[in-house]
């Protein structure tokens, strides 16, 4: 099976990438020339762990291969992937003019029976609309299928979350398209991956509804923390008791500075789109997303009730993405806490391991370290806002005779507030 991906950016690239790993024949197209010659030679767009081993092994078996040429790469595959960006516009809704020019570009080149799938998370009834504007916009009139198949990747583990997913999720109403698409994902069959079929709508609701519930988890979970602080009791003595039943899990129940990244800010403000679109209440996530934002405002009292006054204090800031194992700086708690102690006359030296280059667009203020330690030397205090693996061991001795007082705020709990005390640091964590 021949296969095309439209679209190369973190879910259409992990996507080909993945298939051309299964043996499938994919090209991966973009309008972008100069991506698509980095992508020749191996340079990655994005940083994922084992991405590029995968592309550049695949590339050179000809199995994977990439171009801006649409018209070859439609008129070749019989499954053709939507995987373009859907970036939330100003209201919260999705941006769809990418989707709807990839849209127009597939049907202006078919030359055959093709399934179209969206990849991409879009709103319920995008695939209804899909099948219309394709049909009207055809040069040679063709049948076609039209399916869903929400990516579930976590940014950071998203090639072990391809290879080995929970489940795949089919939305159509076509049993030719259901039957294709379940041959595709044949391979995963060996470790008997479930494939959920569902609905063209239904499919486009689940993406939207996990992506929720996962936020509202996270938040849940950091209400609970600030809730421990006022009490004076350990949120992970608490997050521990709540995990072991199993109605609701362990996962997800790590208290923060918030949520980030590029779903779940996106798709939860999406969500309560749906929401209006079909005129029904979504109080709980509508409340998520406050709680969400308010939860990165409350980091601010904790540095400050170590630190005092931040005017004029050097902080060492340590993490900038949203999360370990990513350089995605979309709507990282670290760009917003940053800002806020530069508000308040702090000067901030920073480290990350990979996403310094792009922090420097959304942070052109700050001075970059060149590691963990330049970052904290001569500082008033060290904040830790990602938790990187490298940040979980540091060398605590050479962390207390590097900054002026023995000051540590941590904001994902990777150290232990008895430890830090007997170490002789002022620690602050969250919830603890």
């Amino acid at each position: 099976m021949h296969i095309a991906v439209i679209g190369t950016g973190y879910v259409g690239l992990v996507t080909g990438a993945c298939f051309a790993e299964f043996g499938v024949e994919v090209t991966c197209v973009d309008v972008d020339e100069k991506k698509i010659e980095g992508l020749k030679n191996n340079v990655m767009p994005i940083y994922e762990p084992g991405l590029d081993t995968i592309v550049e092994k695949n590339f050179k078996a000809g199995r994977l291969h990439f171009t801006t040429d649409i018209k070859s790469a439609v008129e070749q595959a019989l499954v053709i992937f939507l995987a373009v960006g859907t970036p939330p516009k100003e209201d919260g809704s999705p941006d769809m003019s990418y989707y709807q020019q990839a849209a127009k570009d597939i049907a202006e080149t078919m030359n055959g029976y093709k399934v179209l799938v969206t990849k991409s998370t879009v709103p319920v009834g995008t695939g209804k609309w899909l099948r219309e504007f394709v049909s009207e916009h055809q040069t040679t009139k063709t049948n076609f299928g039209v399916a869903s198949n929400p990516e579930f990747l976590r940014e950071g583990a998203a090639i072990d979350d391809f290879m080995r997913p929970d489940r795949v999720v089919v939305g159509s109403n076509e049993p030719d398209a259901i039957a294709i698409m379940k041959d595709l994902y044949r391979p995963l069959y060996l470790i008997e991956t479930p494939v959920v079929i569902t609905s063209l709508e239904a499919a486009e609701l689940i993406k939207y509804a996990a992506n929720a519930f996962l936020a509202t988890k996270i938040t849940f979970i950091n209400e609970i923390a600030n809730l421990c602080d006022a009490i004076g009791c350990d949120v992970h003595d608490v997050a521990r008791g709540m995990g072991m039943d199993n109605r609701i899990g362990r996962k997800f129940l790590h208290p923060g500075p918030g949520y980030g990244g590029s779903c779940f800010p996106k798709d939860t403000k999406a969500f309560t789109k749906v929401g209006d679109k079909f005129g029904v209440e979504t109080s709980v996530v509508d409340a998520v997303i406050k709680a969400n934002d308010l939860q990165r405002q409350m980091m601010l009292p904790k540095i400050e009730k170590l630190v005092g006054d931040l005017n004029g204090k050097q902080i060492g800031v340590l993490g900038l993405s949203f999360k370990p194992e990513t350089d995605d700086m979309r709507e990282s708690p670290a760009t917003d806490i940053i800002k806020e102690m530069q508000k308040r006359g702090a000067k901030v030296k920073a480290f990350d391991p990979v996403a310094m280059e792009e922090a420097k667009h959304s942070l052109t203020d700050i001075e970059y370290a060149s590691d963990e330690y330049d970052a904290i030397k001569d500082a008033d205090a060290l904040v830790i806002i990602t938790e990187w693996n490298q940040f979980r061991a540091l060398d605590m001795n050479k962390v207390k005779s590097l900054l002026k007082l023995p000051k540590i705020v941590d904001l994902r709990n990777i150290y232990e507030p008895q430890t830090m005390k007997e170490l002789g640091c002022e620690y602050v964590g969250v919830g603890r």
